[in-house]
């Protein structure tokens, strides 16, 4: 059994007498009462999540194209934030560290100028430059040009084809909607309205972006992304954007229609209880944005609850506001409650009690999109957000279940209950393969990501290892063993997913640190012993990849450049998984465990926690990357009360 199992009565119990002891106590003292002094009085944790430039400035011109009343001083803290991430050079990037990005460029360019800010502006000429030389506005890639076209800056031409009457295609033909991963599919329903109408807000020239083309519009020609080689996959579905092309000039007016028809129904009956779609900001804007375009008024009973729903993204920061891509509470009471539990907090401490229980009520039992793979398996899965309820996960359910297992219930058969339903939905949405996904099974059609529309190249959502392993250990949690049917398919999973040097690569995370802490940690969870040569060479590995200071660290540019897997300055969200993959897969502790913790003991903060700017979460590998604020908290917990742990009971834990 893992760790986790294990629960103490007096947290004393688990301090070794000597001044190593004293500091590693003191430190996770103060770390849990961190968190318990910002726990929700529902029981909950959430903290802020970032992304990067893109979210505030669609926001801004989703307010412009919807005609929402300006609001003076939430614009100009949006506008405060834009500003306070902008490049010297001119440019908004993906992530620290990275480099800059035209999309999200161009789009902050354009939303400050709908604040008010003049070309003339010194941030707008350092950032109009950065555009012209990267090729203007006609290099911009997908999103953007929706978002530009629909407040008349580029032509309805200049996007991607996406005829209405794909959305009819069924379930069982090869392309459907099915096919596409879970955010895919609420982006694209609401993105073929929006093209099918082609809805055009004008903007006063002074607050247009005119200036971005490096020819003059009617001379300009919008070209859809190449591939990097000339006989590629994505060069070779071009073809299907002209083809689509010449579709949507000729298509049939009543089947047009019977299809538009058919999305509003979808977009209508995928609302959720709040107004939001999907729990992610590009449908909550979109949706939205394709109803007004259907004629649907800000009067509409839909659309004042979407546009509610839209304000709950934003995270104040004080002076300025951070607009979310989603919500996290869900995944922070998980994580949150998992360290407390970790580091030595009984299951009945109060805390604890509440978190079960809120986590408890937040199970969803309606079936969702996940139901079209898998139409016999019963609903009891958990979302990330507040409310998402067509789009539960199996990584936010399987670390709650981890939890649930060894929380104390007011409520002990509701508890009971909660476990056994959500374990089977969980292990029901095992793939094929015998991996696991994060929110469909067997959606791997993994061609799809180079059709043209997909320029972020995430339009599946294939098992990975991270889930895998996440998996793995949930099934050690509750009391399943390696000999089970599910976790013997996907112990083999990732035994083929193993890199040749012994990482992993994580789909959620960065990149390999995160991959490998989590396959490991789900190996020794289910029972796997840790003397196979497989699992050494992943051991080997993140002790190969230690910084010199003690750290770990991982750029999300390796994602890109394998070269680069394992190599960066050292977070405490990273140090903290390498720590937790070491101790799972070695039962000594070794020398690069104890640097690892010493280097996690020396950078709390007075606080009690640890200071983190860096990404080191994962929305689509290259081309979106997250901050969580509170990663940088409870996964130090979590290493450092594992380690306890091991020093208290002198085995492996």
């Amino acid at each position: 059994m893992d760790e986790i199992a294990i629960t103490a009565p007096d947290t004393a119990a688990f301090v070794p007498r000597d001044e190593f002891g004293a500091k590693l106590a003191f430190t996770i003292t103060r770390a849990q009462q961190w968190l318990l002094d910002r726990q929700h009085p529902e029981g909950y944790w959430q903290a802020a999540l970032e992304a990067n430039g893109e979210m505030n400035a669609e926001f801004i011109i989703f307010s412009r194209f919807m005609g929402l009343e300006a609001d003076v001083s939430l614009e100009a803290k949006l506008k405060k934030h834009l500003l306070d991430i902008q490049q010297p050079d001119g440019s908004w990037r993906l992530f620290p560290g990275g480099e800059g990005h035209l999309s999200t460029t161009i789009e902050a360019y354009f939303a400050l100028k709908l604040l008010g800010m003049r070309a003339g502006d010194e941030p707008m000429m350092e950032s109009r430059r950065w555009v012209l030389a990267k090729g203007g506005i006609a290099q911009a890639g997908t999103l953007a040009r929706f978002y530009l076209a629909a407040m008349n800056q580029v032509p309805w031409d200049s996007t991607p084809v996406l005829p209405v009457e794909i959305t009819l295609l069924p379930a069982w033909f090869p392309v459907n909607m099915y096919e596409l991963s879970s955010w895919a599919r609420a982006t694209l329903f609401a993105l073929m309205v929006i093209q099918a109408q082609r809805p055009v807000v004008p903007v006063d020239w002074r607050q247009g972006v005119l200036e971005l083309y490096v020819q003059p519009p009617h001379f300009t020609r919008f070209k859809l992304p190449r591939g990097a080689r000339r006989f590629s996959l994505r060069n070779a579905l071009l073809v299907t954007d002209k083809l689509l092309r010449w579709y949507d000039r000729h298509h049939q007016p009543k089947l047009r229609a019977h299809a538009l028809r058919y999305a509003e129904q979808w977009l209508l009956e995928h609302q959720d209880t709040n107004g939001s779609w999907g729990g992610i900001q590009p449908p909550y804007l979109l949706s939205p944005m394709a109803l007004k375009a259907l004629g649907y008024r800000n009067e509409h009973p839909v659309i004042v609850k979407a546009l509610a729903a839209a304000r709950e993204l934003m995270w104040d920061l004080g002076d300025s506001i951070l607009y979310q891509p989603c919500v996290s509470p869900n995944w922070d009471t998980a994580l949150a409650a998992k360290a407390l539990l970790d580091s030595g907090m009984p299951g009945e401490h109060a805390a604890l009690r509440d978190a079960g229980k809120w986590l408890v009520a937040h199970q969803i039992f309606k079936r969702g999109d996940w139901s079209i793979k898998r139409p016999q398996l019963p609903a009891a899965g958990w979302a990330f957000e507040f409310y998402n309820d067509w789009f539960p996960d199996v990584d936010d359910s399987a670390v709650i279940l981890m939890v649930l297992a060894h929380v104390t219930a007011d409520e002990q058969t509701k508890h009971r209950f909660a476990i056994q339903t959500g374990s089977n939905w969980v292990l029901g949405m095992q793939s094929k393969d015998g991996g696991f996904a994060a929110f469909d099974p067997d959606n791997n059609s993994r061609w799809l990501n180079y059709v043209p529309f997909a320029d972020v190249e995430a339009s599946t959502d294939p098992a990975c290892a991270d889930l895998t392993g996440r998996v793995l250990e949930m099934m050690g949690e509750v009391g399943y063993t390696a000999e089970h049917p599910a976790a013997r398919r996907a112990i083999a999973w990732l035994r083929r997913d193993q890199k040749s040097d012994g990482s992993w690569w994580g789909r959620w995370g960065v990149c390999y640190i995160y991959g490998t802490f989590s396959a490991l940690s789900g190996l020794r969870a289910i029972g796997v012993s840790i003397s196979e040569p497989w699992i050494q060479r992943a051991v080997q590995w993140l002790k190969s990849v230690q910084n010199p200071d003690g750290g770990w660290g991982e750029t999300c540019s390796a994602d890109r450049d394998p070269a680069l897997k394992g190599k960066g300055v050292s977070t405490a969200s990273q140090t903290a998984w390498a720590l937790i993959g070491l101790l799972a897969g070695e039962d000594q502790l070794s020398d690069s465990v104890m640097r690892g913790v010493e280097w996690l003991l020396n950078h709390q903060n007075e606080a009690g926690s640890w200071d983190e700017t860096e990404f080191t979460g994962t929305g689509f590998p290259n081309h979106f990357y997250l901050r969580y604020y509170m990663y940088s908290h409870y996964f130090p917990l979590m290493a450092l009360g594992r380690l306890r742990r091991r020093l208290a009971v002198g085995t492996a834990v």
